[in-house]
C-alpha cells in the first residue's frame, strides 16, 4: 500500500522452512513483526499515517524514530549472506528459572530452566507426575517467575 502511493519502504523478510502434512515449502517472513521502514520527508507522515494497516511510527524521544541508511544496508546484506537470519527479542534467563513454552508440541507447558546452551534452553517440564526434559528454543520461552 506504501509502494502504491510512492512512498519509499522496506520490509526485510527471512526465509524459513514452514512444515506441511503433505510437503515442506520455504515462506518469507517480516524480519521484525509488525515493522516497515520508510524513507520520506516529514511533510509526509499523515500520508503514512493514513494508510491502511499502518498503527504508528516508532518513537524516539519524542520524535518518530530515524534509521541510518547505513543500518538498512547492512540488514539488506546480512539477509542477503544470511537468508534465514532471525530477530530473538533478548530475554534475560537464569537456571532455575520458571517458564511457559509459547510454541511447538510443548506449547503452554511449564518448567523450570536446568541448562543455557546459546540459542536453546533445558527445561524441565513437571507433569504427570514425572519429569520430562525439552531442548527449547529460547525466543519460545516466556519467563513467568
Amino acid at each position: 500500500m506504501l509502494k502504491l502511493q510512492g512512498i519509499t519502504s522496506y520490509c526485510p523478510v527471512r526465509k524459513v522452512k514452514n512444515k506441511w502434512a503433505d510437503r515442506i515449502k520455504e515462506v518469507e517472513l517480516p524480519l521484525f513483526n509488525s515493522y516497515v521502514f520508510v524513507y520520506i520527508d516529514p511533510r509526509e507522515e499523515l500520508k503514512v499515517r493514513v494508510t491502511l494497516g499502518v498503527m504508528n511510527f516508532v518513537y524516539y524521544m519524542g520524535k518518530p524514530a530515524q534509521v541510518r541508511e547505513s543500518v538498512i544496508e547492512d540488514i539488506k546484506r546480512c539477509l542477503e549472506i544470511f537468508p534465514d537470519t532471525e530477530v530473538m527479542a533478548f530475554q534475560y534467563l537464569e537456571i532455575g528459572d520458571r517458564v511457559k513454552i509459547k510454541e511447538g508440541l510443548m506449547n503452554l507447558k511449564e518448567g523450570r530452566v536446568i541448562k543455557i546452551q546459546e540459542r536453546t534452553v533445558v527445561v524441565v517440564i513437571d507433569s504427570l507426575s514425572c519429569v520430562l526434559t525439552t531442548k527449547v528454543a529460547i525466543n519460545s520461552l516466556e519467563l513467568i517467575n
